[in-house]
């Protein structure tokens, strides 16, 4: 069994056929994860129990030629910032170590329903942030691609484990590009549904505004395959949008001709890699090549993007992780004498240093004085970002742009920089703050043979239209 070309299609048809039962799939997964991901790092839990009565119970059904659901028999990792009983749930930090929560995340109910094995819970920046996953209290994820380079963060133990082939898919976050990036990185296919499109139910919460749950997988199709799944209305989540669900598999059929491609200028400017630009404007010549109508477009606020986005999802993790504080669960130091001492000592403890600096940033945004002065600008701002992209929208279909300033840096390159770090970011967080769709696709390797990402953005809830680009992308990289 090629593992490296493993799809979802061709994973449900050798177990569908009879040629491979899912529970010898799935051990098959377990062992490579078993005998390479003492290397990369990218599981921090397994859950074969689960995994394996799940698929027994799809060999049962494929026995008696019974309908098998789209996706069974698939491994598929989950970040480990969504809940899923029988695992533990840390989102990478030690103030939630050995937390084991007694529910599913809506996401992950829809994974299993429709047949998906799932393996266990990834490794992620803590509590999502990050952009190199050198973050997680449980050691950094290494880019399978390139070992001595980050995989890209917060979501970089999903990338990775689809990367390395532990995995046929695996979920996971994006606040500001945290499935985006890790997919640029390490050649993957990244989605980012629009706000409200999956329910965020189960979700482990970094800034409740920007959080988003998406798939990583090997391909557009898989990627179209499993956000059909777990999209949809949910009771439990009153941001969830009850828009009817599209055929986003059969909507990849339809030709790209007369679609129109918006390049916005302001993601070519000053520091964008030259390969990565070349490999931009290889694609957009592609889709050109392809019948798309290519047009120059202006997102004029952009430049503040970086800084709106910092201020916004920092002051929401200030009010989001105060929950964490050693009284209803996970970590609690128990030699405090006092109450407050316990929260001190327990944060202290339990938080990183990134968490830390975030939680100080929001609560100072926050704060009496400083609120009109940061967050309501902000929010301010985010209206003039997401306008940009509306009359952006009026005027082409999607937007085609870099992922990335750079291709995967290396481990420790920027950890003492956090500005630095942040501007990793340039090209992804204007997305979340406007709410609209995303997607990465691989265009094409460095010199050195890092891989290079290509973002299509959608409007609001036309991740069809999207996805349909994404796919005329990926036909174009492969081998005639």
């Amino acid at each position: 069994m090629e593992l490296e070309t493993l799809t979802i299609d061709g994973a449900r048809t050798i177990v569908a056929s009879g040629q491979m039962k899912a529970t010898d799939l799935a051990e098959l997964h377990f062992a490579r994860i078993g005998s390479q991901d003492t290397q990369i790092n990218s599981f921090l839990a397994l859950s074969r129990e689960r995994a394996m009565a799940q698929a027994a119970k799809i060999d049962r059904m494929a026995a008696k030629a019974e309908a098998l659901p789209v996706l069974a028999g698939v491994p598929v990792g989950i970040k480990d910032v969504l809940a899923m009983q029988g695992a533990s749930a840390t989102a990478g930090s030690l103030i939630l170590k050995g937390y084991r929560p007694p529910y599913d995340a809506t996401a992950v109910v829809k994974l299993e329903a429709a047949g998906a094995l799932l393996l266990g819970k990834l490794n992620c920046d803590e509590f999502a942030m990050g952009s190199s996953n050198e973050n997680s209290a449980y050691g950094p994820v290494l880019n399978p691609r390139a070992l001595d380079r980050v995989p890209g963060g917060s979501s970089g133990g999903s990338a990775a484990a689809v990367a390395a082939n532990f995995a046929v898919a695996a979920l996971g976050t994006d606040t500001g590009g945290s499935i985006r990036q890790p997919a640029a990185f390490c050649g993957v296919v990244g989605l980012l549904p629009t706000y409200g499109r999956v329910s965020r139910y189960g979700l482990i919460a970094f800034a409740s505004s920007l959080d988003r749950i998406g798939p990583l997988t090997k391909n557009v199709k898989d990627a179209a395959t499993i956000l059909q799944v777990i999209a949809g209305k949910d009771v439990m989540d009153a941001t969830s949008s009850d828009r009817p669900v599209e055929d986003y598999v059969g909507g990849l059929a339809k030709p790209v001709e007369g679609l129109r491609i918006g390049v916005p200028e302001e993601y070519f400017g000053e520091g964008l890699d030259p390969e990565i630009r070349g490999a931009i404007n290889g694609v957009i010549a592609g889709l050109k090549m392809a019948g798309c109508v290519v047009k120059p477009v202006s997102l004029p606020h952009t430049k503040y993007a970086v800084p709106t986005y910092y201020v916004i999802a920092t002051a929401e993790a200030s009010s989001n992780l105060s929950r964490f504080d050693g009284v209803r669960f996970g970590l609690r130091v128990e030699e405090a004498k006092t109450l407050s001492a316990m929260f001190r000592k327990t944060r202290d403890e339990g938080f990183g240093a990134e968490v830390k600096r975030r939680i100080l940033l929001g609560t100072y945004a926050l704060s009496a004085g400083y609120y009109d002065a940061y967050y309501r600008k902000a929010q301010q701002v985010r209206t003039l970002l997401t306008q940009d992209f509306l009359a952006a929208f009026a005027k082409v279909d999607v937007l085609v742009a870099p992922v990335t300033p750079t291709p995967a840096f290396k481990l420790g390159e920027k950890t003492d920089d956090p500005v630095k770090m942040y501007l990793e970011d340039i090209y992804s967080v204007a997305a979340s703050l406007a709410g609209i769709c995303g997607v990465s696709v691989p265009c094409g390797t460095t010199k050195d043979g890092l891989p290079i990402g290509v973002q299509v953005m959608g409007r609001h809830f036309d991740e069809a239209t999207m996805l349909r680009v994404a796919q005329a992308v990926e036909m174009e990289q492969r081998p005639a």
